[in-house]
């Protein structure tokens, strides 16, 4: 049986300084701190997670920022841009957002005729879009005390996939995660999750010739899909291991569980379930305010947190009382 996607889960990404990537997407852009904790497989590194006001999943960005570490490569087989989703009218407040904190950003294009696109980089040189788009306006809200809510970033809007051919990723899309094909414009072919709600987009390009990507700081380590529950990431596990895909054992995340996969593109691929969610240890309205660790690693807390960079909030960031 083929799984009925709902779309994107959240995009992790590499940076380098963890203060830096804090100011900018949590400053610059906005978005939620949702989370501040640890990488599992790493707990000497911090693992930040940033989305709208809840951190519902189809929103979330996160980062492993290994501070020092060096500078990836774009190219064939990656994520190559991550976009994110704003409302039409929010266009002009983010050209002069962009200006104002010398943003490298490219001047807003139309694609696919109903998309207004502004390309930009982050610290890192990880490529990343705003599209203007009227869909927006389903996604939840955040203000911080320099973007009001009716200017806010919604969640995620599509991640573009740099590939020698779209032919067997594009299969997989279809067959084992529920996507559908629905625009071709030049090398890009569309696909979209059929409840077309926010990060429901995944676009094929095609890159023959294109270098190989190279992973660090500056690009995607992988992009996760949505399940409802473990009995749907379950029947999407059978599905995949039928194929003939390496299908990870399950991972308990703490905030999802999640097993992994490479595409045939090369793409590392997650799927994660909805639950339980950001609010199961901490409220809403404290998220991302402390380090949280697993239960497995609080024994380890004191040493864990004196090996971590200090960070500090973004002053744009409003408290939890603001």
């Amino acid at each position: 049986m083929t799984l009925v996607s709902k779309g994107i889960h959240h995009v992790t990404a590499i940076a380098s300084d963890p203060q830096k990537n804090l100011d900018f997407y949590a400053g610059v852009l906005g978005l939620r701190f949702v989370k501040r904790t640890v990488n599992f497989d790493d707990p000497t590194t911090y693992h930040f997670y940033f989305g709208d006001g809840a951190g519902n999943p189809g929103s979330i960005l996160t980062f492993f920022p290994w501070p020092a570490s060096r500078r990836g490569r774009q190219g064939d087989g990656q994520v190559g841009v991550t976009s994110f989703a704003i409302l039409p009218g929010s266009v002009g407040f983010w050209i002069e957002r962009f200006i104002k904190h010398n943003v490298d950003f490219e001047h807003p294009k139309t694609r696919f005729d109903e998309e207004r696109v502004i390309a930009f980089r982050d610290p890192d040189g990880l490529l990343v879009e705003l599209v203007a788009h009227p869909g927006a306006d389903a996604g939840a809200t955040w203000s911080t005390l320099a973007i009001p809510a009716e200017h806010s970033i919604r969640g995620l809007y599509s991640v573009t996939l740099w590939q020698k051919s779209s032919d067997l990723t594009g299969k997989l899309l279809i067959e084992s995660l529920g996507f559908e094909p629905v625009l071709e414009q030049a090398s890009t072919f569309r696909y979209a999750a059929k409840g077309r709600g926010l990060g429901s987009v995944v676009d094929l390009r095609c890159v023959p010739g294109l270098w190989p990507g190279v992973l660090g700081a500056g690009t995607v380590h992988h992009v996760a899909f949505r399940a409802s529950d473990d009995a749907e990431q379950l029947e999407s596990r059978n599905n995949l291991v039928a194929r003939g895909f390496n299908v990870s054992p399950l991972m308990n995340r703490d905030y999802f569980r999640s097993i992994y996969f490479r595409e045939p593109g090369g793409v590392l691929f997650e799927i994660a379930t909805d639950s339980p969610g950001f609010a199961i240890d901490e409220p809403i309205d404290k998220l991302g305010q402390s380090l949280k660790l697993p239960e497995w690693l609080e024994p380890r807390r004191f040493e864990i947190d004196a090996l971590l960079p200090n960070i500090r909030l973004p002053m744009e960031i409003p408290g939890p009382n603001a």
